[in-house]
């Protein structure tokens, strides 16, 4: 199948996903949501995605330039915010996003080993926080749990626990673990030097911090959201629920998460008595803030350029 055919497919899959879980929510009930929508949380939710992605490009940022790319922090926040937009507008979630970042930034000079793999770390820092971030959630919330998956809240929260104690010490594993199974795969090899850096253990700290604060704020969002439709939950389930809905957003089988988030959020939420009609609500209200930066994103692309080689060949 054709590259334009796949992602046509795509689209149509999501949408129709998107479709299907509205019917079942009942279109009039999710509209009626809308309409008791409260505009300061709605406002409040905005803000805190914006700083989400503000820290991301930060983020981004830090590794690059720990990678030996540097980039003004302006045009770190324009290209990724230029990148949610594509992210938006084409199939696959955050593939297109990631591409277009690494070749930007190739392309104003920068390495291109350092550019590819800075997006890639990028992106596993922010995965790897975010699972972290689940795994806390879920723990607290092994109460509501446990019950379906037939297991005591204690033993639950425990085996949660210990999982994410396990996962959060990855990274710093990172060295000892590629000494040994690094030799055969070359693409490795990159990686291997990395972590061999004196300063890695550093840097993976302050990429765990900016990770939490990514992750924090992008929870923040989706509870403001769901705040401003009147659906109120204790911070233990927002920490826990954006694992699933974030994780099905960026799954490459739609456009912008659209279908694909708004499944996952009704399936988490069940568990903690959130109607389905208020949980697609508050997953669509999510995309309508990435929407909203998206359009910041696309407006970028046409703004005046200062100086250097990049700004000849966008």
């Amino acid at each position: 199948m054709k590259r334009p055919h796949k992602a046509l497919l795509r689209s149509l899959i999501g949408l129709a996903l998107l479709a299907a879980v509205v019917a079942l929510a009942d279109p009039a009930r999710v509209l009626a949501q809308f309409h008791q929508a409260h505009l300061g949380w709605l406002l409040t939710g905005l803000l805190a995605a914006i700083a989400s992605n503000v820290v991301s490009a930060l983020r981004w940022r830090a590794l690059a330039r720990w990678l030996g790319a540097d980039m003004p922090v302006r045009d770190a926040c324009r290209w990724y915010f230029q990148a949610i937009g594509l992210n938006v507008l084409l199939p696959g979630a955050v593939v297109g996003g990631d591409i277009y970042r690494a070749v930007v930034l190739r392309r104003a000079g920068q390495d291109t080993l350092a550019s590819s793999w800075s997006v890639v770390l990028d992106r596993v820092s922010g995965l790897w926080m975010l699972l972290a971030l689940g795994g806390l959630g879920a723990a607290a919330c092994a109460p509501q749990l446990a019950p379906l998956l037939h297991m005591p809240s204690d033993m639950l929260a425990a085996v949660v626990l210990a999982g994410t104690a396990l996962w959060l010490a990855l990274p710093w594993c990172l060295p000892l673990v590629l000494r040994r199974w690094s030799a055969g795969w070359a693409w490795l090899k990159p990686l291997q030097a990395m972590a061999e850096r004196p300063d890695f253990s550093a840097q993976v700290g302050w990429q765990a911090a900016a990770s939490a604060g990514v992750q924090v704020l992008s929870a923040a969002a989706l509870a403001a959201g769901a705040l401003s439709l009147g659906i109120q939950q204790p911070v233990q389930v927002w920490a826990f629920v954006v694992a699933p809905i974030f994780l099905m957003a960026a799954l490459p089988v739609s456009v912008g998460g659209w279908g694909t988030r708004e499944a996952a959020a009704v399936m988490a939420l069940a568990p903690f008595g959130v109607a389905s009609a208020a949980a697609v609500g508050a997953a669509l209200l999510y995309g309508l803030f990435a929407l909203a930066q998206g359009a910041l994103g696309a407006l970028a692309f046409g703004l005046p350029r200062q100086g250097g080689a990049l700004m000849k060949n966008p």
